[in-house]
């Protein structure tokens, strides 16, 4: 056995979400608060591309870059929305985002490398860390700052063994959209920066910018899971510097060949039909953040800040629990409601509770319902 398997964490979430599922198979409702799984489904202009992918049998290999038409679409979009040219042999289109990650890691690092990672931050990079046999690095946010990254922070965190720096926005767990003024000074240290974009196209207060903008020397991750509700497709990309693609190429050829033929065709109806479809659900999710903000404060928890983007709110529980784990398994058996613990975040998200508002606004209002209920037959603190 692999000795790194014992330094990689479970995914909390997913361990959750396992036990809500098996509830459910005993005939027991749970409402899903948990996961960060878009409730809406794929436009109607997606399933029909899909369907007529089988019709014209693309059911074959693609490039392990992708299909060139998906790939002119992606340079299409970073052009729009960033006034950023790329070219669409820079493109490497993947089975999700997590394989790319993955290649960045088996690329980027060797044995001793060092990546810095922000904590709390997306619970699943330390892992593909570690898989490439290389030391994350963490860099301390805080709720008093908005769970913003700091330059001079992450500066100090640079040594002659670091390979890249994660940064992530939107960001999950706590819906934070990093600055233009920090976007710029992080592309000036030195090192690659992998920029995760996945939650662009949802946001609520702001603008969040691409890396991009600002570096040729940077990596960009994004995918159709989270704008486009398009999960179940399995289908991302990851945007590099030319003299990287010839490594990633070799690296999909052998890991995964290339991604799912019809989801690509998805996605291209997807980047066609975006402005419509991104209008109409950011509209609904704004909708249920303003409800869940309002009402999670009522109950008692501190949001000191409100999340400008993605589908998350990381709520402050530590007047009702520091063991967030125990209170989210708690939750769920008594309340029957899935939330997600701070810990799997990292240790600096203990004590907090990340709630998503991936779901119906009566499915939230029901939900939150139950947890009151549950909150008020807490022993008082």
């Amino acid at each position: 056995m692999n000795k790194i398997l014992n330094e990689m964490s479970s995914f909390i979430v997913m361990d959750i979400l396992d036990k809500a599922k098996e509830m459910e198979r005993k005939g027991i409702d749970v409402i899903h608060l948990e996961v960060g799984e878009p409730d809406f489904d794929v436009s109607e202009n997606v399933s029909k591309s899909v369907i007529q992918a089988y019709a014209e049998h693309r059911t074959h290999y693609t490039s392990s870059l992708g299909d060139i038409e998906l790939r002119k679409e992606i340079a299409l979009l970073y052009k729009q929305e960033y006034n950023v040219e790329i070219k669409p042999e820079q493109i490497l289109v993947t089975c999700g985002s997590s394989p790319a990650i993955l290649f960045l890691m088996l690329m980027l690092c060797d044995n001793g490398s060092e990546v810095i990672l922000s904590n709390p931050g997306y619970s699943c990079y330390k892992n593909f860390v570690l898989a490439a046999h290389a030391k994350p690095v963490y860099m301390p946010l805080y709720a008093e700052q908005g769970f913003q990254y700091n330059v001079e922070d992450i500066r100090q965190k640079i040594t002659p063994n670091t390979a890249a720096i994660f940064i992530n926005s939107p960001m999950n767990p706590t819906g934070a959209v990093l600055s233009e003024e920090f976007m710029k000074e992080v592309s000036t240290l030195g090192v690659p920066i992998i920029s995760d974009e996945i939650y662009h196209g949802l946001v609520y207060e702001g603008k969040a910018h691409s890396i991009l903008e600002y570096s040729d020397n940077a990596f960009v991750l994004n995918g159709f899971s989270k704008r486009f509700a398009m999960t179940g497709l399995r289908l991302g990309y990851l945007i590099a510097p030319m003299q990287y693609i010839p490594s990633l190429i070799k690296l999909q050829q052998n890991i995964m060949i290339c991604a799912g033929s019809t989801a690509q065709r998805a996605g291209i109806a997807a980047l066609r039909d975006r402005d419509d479809y991104t209008a109409r659900t950011k509209k609904i999710y704004n909708e249920r953040r303003l409800y869940m903000l309002d009402r999670l404060r009522s109950l008692g928890f501190d949001i000191p800040t409100a999340p400008q983007g993605a589908f998350y709110i990381f709520a402050d529980a530590h007047k009702f629990t520091n063991d967030s784990l125990q209170f989210a398994l708690d939750i769920l058996e008594n309340a029957h409601v899935g939330v997600t613990p701070g810990i799997d975040f990292g240790s600096r998200g203990e004590g907090y509770i990340r709630f998503s508002y991936a779901n119906s606004i009566e499915r939230i209002k029901e939900g939150l319902d139950r947890l009151e209920q549950y909150l008020s037959k807490l022993p008082k603190k």
